[in-house]
């Protein structure tokens, strides 16, 4: 088993264990079979798993202690991006972190999320950066700006899963060898869905509906009010007092969290795509689909914790500011410490290979799926 292979030579961390259950809201066919985003805060490992990884502490060749920490099921990158944009209040050490994941459009999204944190600013700036973050994780549609730059990733990708030396001197923070080449194979097949332009290979508003209608079933009626119920008696409840009703039901209703600019949002993100084996008339046939989070939302990573104490202010018990507020500085802190650290060298990033991976097949990715529910 690669799992086996892996813990032999790095620290297990699995802290999110201790925020799940207090911040997601819904059940669990809400939560939905393929996740997009974590359902606990951004961890700073460092200080989250101190105590444990000094007794794993080993000089690298350089003499510069190094830290191993294995990243299981981690889905969107949010505990690299904190615990190296906390990095410089802990002594030098090299961070290797590895990351397994058991389906492989979570490994694309965390890879375009790292590559656009290192974004040289002279190409992309803090503000520019942090809210094409926020786009392509939480929104259903994009604005063209956003949707031409993950076209231009896309084309970027295809090279670095099929061309390792072009990866390792492009983005050599990143680490793809421990994938087969069936992985790579189908991570292709991902980024050229990507790529397409075509918004009618991925009608988001339509899947997002039945999604919906699904998990809420004879209450879609009255979603307004378990919107309600779900956020205070739930998300509330559990800390998350930051997110208020408007943006909480805008994104419940129609996926969209983070709406930063006036302009037209009218693109399908197509990084929330994935495809599962449907069963249709006796056959099982590849499908693609939205089968994500549709009860708890994106807010909960780097929203309902901050810094500043005044971005979490509430009045009369209404949050004073929208959870994007506490969003962007954790953005903005973090793309600053890692574009340093990209050029630096000073921490790694080693993909391993998805375990349970064969219900994804090519065909959902490629044009062929034919089936009409899902495709």
């Amino acid at each position: 088993m690669v799992l086996n292979s892996v813990c032999m030579c790095v620290l297990l961390c699995l802290p999110c264990a201790f925020y799940a259950a207090m911040t997601a809201a819904g059940s669990g066919n809400g939560f939905g079979t393929t996740s997009w985003w974590g359902f606990s805060p951004a961890l700073d490992l460092q200080a989250t798993c101190l105590e444990a990884s000094m007794e794993h502490l080993q000089l690298s060749q350089d003499g510069i202690p190094e830290l191993n920490i294995l990243l299981v099921g981690s889905v969107d990158g949010r505990h690299i991006l904190k615990t190296m944009s906390q990095a410089h209040r802990w002594p030098r050490r090299k961070i290797n972190f590895y990351v397994l994941e058991n389906n492989l459009e979570a490994l694309g999204r965390q890879l375009l999320f790292l590559s656009l944190a290192v974004e040289p600013l002279e190409k992309m700036g803090l503000q520019e950066k942090s809210e094409t973050f926020l786009e392509l994780m939480g929104n259903t549609l994009l604005r063209g700006q956003t949707a031409a730059y993950l076209q231009e990733k896309a084309k970027l990708f295809i090279r670095y899963v099929t061309d390792p030396d072009f990866q390792q001197a492009h983005l050599p923070l990143v680490d793809l060898s421990a994938l087969k080449f069936k992985e790579r194979d189908q991570l292709e097949a991902i980024f050229k869905f990507w790529r397409n332009p075509d918004p009618q290979t991925f009608q988001i508003k339509q899947l997002w509906d039945l999604r919906l209608r699904q998990y809420l079933g004879a209450r879609y009626d009255s979603r307004r009010g378990v919107c309600d119920w779900d956020l205070n008696m739930k998300l509330h409840e559990h800390g998350a007092k930051v997110i208020n009703f408007r943006e909480f039901y805008r994104w419940r209703d129609t996926g969209m969290a983070f709406e930063m600019r006036e302009a037209p949002y009218d693109i399908p993100n197509k990084t929330l795509a994935s495809g599962r084996l449907l069963r249709h008339k006796g056959e099982r046939i590849p499908a693609r689909g939205y089968w994500g989070d549709v009860a708890t939302g994106p807010y909960i990573i780097f929203g309902i914790e901050a810094e500043d104490p005044s971005l979490l202010k509430t009045t009369n018990g209404i949050p004073s500011k929208v959870s994007m507020a506490a969003f962007l500085p954790g953005i903005r802190k973090a793309t600053v410490v890692l574009q340093g650290e990209e050029e630096s060298g000073g921490s790694s990033f080693v993909t391993d290979r998805n375990a349970g991976q064969s219900a994804l097949h090519k065909a959902c990715f490629s044009g062929t799926c034919s089936w009409r529910g899902g495709c």
